[in-house]
């Protein structure tokens, strides 16, 4: 394993008395797509800021691409893309005329590099479209490639898909799967834990702090050490109010139109429709359930 790309070290960061990022601590190889997963305010985007230069930190140390990020901050933006929540783009500018001022910004005036960057995201066929007549998804792209039309080896996309569509969504995680296939590492933040599962490693943040990082995988294995169980039965609210007062029960909650729990490993079927016909439930089926990554999320906020 080669030097990390990012190298995080006691990171935080107050806003007066609130502690925005709270002594966090990670690092991102080379290659990755890293994802950070958390609620609005968790302190997500401050650590992007303070990993790009645009904040300094109150504690402890990064470093980008081997570049300190409180003191070398010019030597990192020229190396990094930045793709912000808010898209910077002019929607009185069309498609092209958005790509060629943002290369000028990097020094990029060579029109086919240029061109090559919007083919990359799929965008030709829009050149000439003015920005704000684009949907929020060829929006999105149009964030991206001004974001890569340097060329960087690191990539920062803060909660990119934000607001679109499910199919948006899908083909620009194709599109960042192709990047890291290149070698561009990727630090992306997100609250949508479907998202999450498509990461190489995940940290999850909270408050602040940095609750745990690892694959989507290990951190299942890892927080959530019973066994889930989908359980369809009328009337759900009655069932799921049993079910909370039933001591190895460990969480039940609504999933749509069934119940999802996590049970004591020594617990199972048989025992979950027992509860519920002894408290006048009907069970139409039940049946097990994956492990998710709400359930570690919900497992790690609970000891913050």
């Amino acid at each position: 394993m080669g030097t990390p790309a990012i190298i995080v070290e006691n990171l935080t960061r107050r806003f007066g008395d609130f502690v925005a990022v709270d002594h966090v601590s990670f690092d991102v190889q080379p290659g990755e797509i890293v994802g950070y997963l958390g609620p609005n305010g968790c302190g997500k985007t401050t650590t992007i800021r303070m990993l790009l230069g645009l904040l300094r930190p109150d504690e402890g140390r990064a470093s980008v691409l081997g570049f300190d990020a409180a003191s070398q901050t010019e030597q990192i933006r020229v190396r990094c893309g930045y793709m912000s929540q808010k898209f910077a783009i002019y929607d009185d500018l069309t498609v092209w005329e958005n790509l060629r001022f943002y290369g000028g910004v990097y020094g990029i005036n060579d029109q086919k590099r240029i061109r090559n960057t919007a083919a990359h995201v799929e965008l030709l066929d829009h050149l000439n479209s003015l920005t704000r007549e684009l949907s929020t998804g060829w929006r999105q792209r149009l964030a991206l490639a001004i974001a890569l039309v340097h060329s960087p080896r690191l990539l920062f996309l803060d909660e990119p898909t934000s607001g679109v569509d499910p199919n948006a969504r899908r083909a620009f995680w194709d599109l960042i799967y192709d990047l890291a296939s290149e070698g561009v590492t990727i630090l992306v933040t997100t609250h949508y834990m479907d998202e999450a599962e498509y990461c190489n490693r995940l940290g999850m943040m909270r408050a602040g702090k940095l609750l745990a990082m690892d694959t989507p995988l290990a951190l299942k294995e890892r927080f959530v050490v019973g066994d889930v169980y989908e359980i369809f039965a009328t009337p759900l609210l009655a069932g799921l109010a049993a079910l909370e007062q039933t001591s190895w029960v460990q969480r039940a909650g609504l999933a749509g139109d069934h119940l999802r729990v996590t049970v004591d490993p020594e617990h199972g079927a048989k025992e979950l429709t027992q509860a519920l016909h002894s408290a006048g439930v009907q069970v139409q089926a039940i049946q097990r359930g994956e492990p998710a990554l709400e359930d570690v999320f919900i497992h790690l906020a609970k000891e913050v």
